[in-house]
């Protein structure tokens, strides 16, 4: 089934493309929806912060160990023409990617375990509409990722911004915490802010400091 990744409303996509020039400008990724996390050689790397969410059980009870997230990458050229390139060298067909501009990853992260799950990949146009969509299941060990590694980066970022943000990400969850987990969850919350308040004043005080 085509599904698109990003609602009509947000539509802003923007695609040139010469092929005597080789000049490429990626689809723009609304900053309302997705956040920037950086740039590499061959695409930009985007996660959904509006459908960031916890897992939810069978029961409809929050997991907060665990968090699904859709992220974008869009390609630049040189990506695009690799991608096309490697199909050609199969010997497959090529014709769904006349307009593509990058891939939709659905993420599963177990947070206390440092796991990513690649649950699917979608293959995107411009209009961030699935060209193909592919379910490889595939775990990666956050651990196992150098401090390079652009998907490592890209998967502490996730982290990082999940950790600052949990009653946003907690909103978007479509799940009841337990009485128990409510308890937890607002006592830890309450030791974060304290702890990001410090690191605000910390933060502060050496720009003071600087000046």
């Amino acid at each position: 089934m085509k599904k698109q990744w990003i609602c009509a409303l947000a539509l802003a996509a923007a695609l040139n493309f010469s092929t005597a020039e080789a000049t490429y400008t990626p689809p723009k990724v609304p900053e309302d929806i997705y956040e920037w996390v950086q740039s590499s050689e061959r695409m930009n790397y985007f996660f959904n912060k509006q459908e960031m969410s916890y897992g939810v059980d069978a029961k409809g009870h929050v997991d907060l160990e665990t968090l699904v997230v859709p992220v974008i990458k869009t390609y630049d050229h040189v990506q695009i023409e690799d991608v096309r390139m490697k199909r050609s060298w199969r010997m497959e067909s090529t014709d769904a990617l006349t307009d593509l501009a990058g891939e939709a990853n659905y993420l599963t992260i177990n947070i206390p375990r440092g796991v990513v799950t690649v649950d699917a990949v979608d293959l995107i146009d411009s209009k961030f509409w699935t060209v193909e969509h592919a379910e490889p299941k595939k775990e990666v060990v956050i651990a196992d990722l150098t401090e390079k590694s652009r998907d490592g980066i890209f998967y502490r970022a996730i982290l990082a911004y999940e950790k600052d943000h949990r009653r946003d990400i907690l909103s978007h969850t479509k799940g009841t915490l337990t009485e128990e987990e409510q308890e937890k969850f607002e006592k830890e919350e309450k030791h974060h802010e304290k702890e990001m308040k410090k690191r605000k004043e910390k933060e502060e005080r050496e720009k003071k400091e600087k000046e």
